[in-house]
């Protein structure tokens, strides 16, 4: 079972990581998901976010244009990288070595993964 101190520290970096990724979304496409939340398991951090689509994007998603809204996003998540990268490391205290990013148009779902570089193994004395 894990320790209740230990339960709140994940709680409290999750947080940081989906409000980060709330924050960052928001500032480069105008409009941030309205559902966002992160998991931490092992060396990955993923964050599942809903209803991202701006204004715009729904209308062109509705008018079968589908495949230029996910080019953008791509772009977007791109141009996101650096700084959601940098944020996740700050916030875990870990190195990440990959970001993976993708989106869904209809259900309108994305997600963000990290995976971060393996823990060293504490030294035993």
């Amino acid at each position: 079972m894990a320790e209740p101190q230990a339960d709140a520290q994940l709680v409290s970096v999750t947080s940081v990581i989906a409000n980060l990724v709330v924050r960052v979304t928001r500032d480069a496409t105008g409009r941030g998901p309205t559902q966002a939340r992160a998991y931490l398991n092992g060396d990955l951090v993923t964050v599942v976010m809903q209803d991202t689509l701006t204004k715009g994007e729904h209308t062109l998603v509705d008018f079968d244009r589908k495949e230029l809204v996910l080019g953008t996003r791509r772009a977007f998540q791109e141009a996101m990288g650096p700084a959601l990268i940098a944020g996740v490391e700050e916030a875990t205290g870990r190195t990440v070595v990959a970001f993976l990013s993708s989106n869904s148009v209809d259900p309108d779902y994305s997600v963000e993964s990290f995976i971060l570089a393996p823990q060293k193994a504490a030294l035993l004395v």
